[in-house]
């Protein structure tokens, strides 16, 4: 396998918005090269230099029911960008990864993964919901990439 990189994105403070970081923590911990990602936007295209499969995991807000999970393949379309727009800063994910499929910098691989939360206030910790959903990401992250 090309390099891999698992990249949660989110602010683990504001409640669903930390699905993303809550995802890549455990996954970092069962071994996978996964790490956190609190940043703009800018900071998601650095981390697509030298990798072969981009992993993406962030929070969504588009209307379906908290817990609702989302898999897209961001080498072959757009990204929805009403969809990725919960975050805190203006340049976000479905922005940086539309700038860097015009730049030409997209990695060979890249997915992406969104959960729907239900609460983006101030506070520690995720939805049931959400945090349902979260965990049967992990699990299914870890048998695809070989540390079920």
């Amino acid at each position: 396998m090309e390099k891999l990189l698992i990249l949660g994105v989110g602010n683990a403070l504001r409640s669903d918005d930390g699905v993303g970081p809550y995802v890549a923590a455990r996954l970092a911990a069962a071994g996978l090269p996964a790490r956190v990602h609190e940043g703009d936007g800018t900071g998601i295209i650095d981390a697509m230099s030298g990798v072969g499969a981009l992993v993406l995991v962030d929070a969504t807000r588009g209307g379906a029911a908290p817990g609702t999970r989302v898999r897209l393949d961001a080498r072959a379309a757009p990204l929805p960008a009403a969809f990725f727009h919960y975050s805190t800063h203006r340049f976000g994910l479905a922005e940086a990864v539309e700038t860097a499929r015009a730049l030409d910098l997209l990695p060979p691989v890249l997915i992406v993964h969104g959960i729907e939360g239900a609460d983006f206030g101030p506070g520690e910790g995720l939805s049931a919901r959400a945090a349902m959903a979260a965990g049967a990401l992990v699990q299914e992250l870890r048998t695809a990439y070989g540390r079920a």
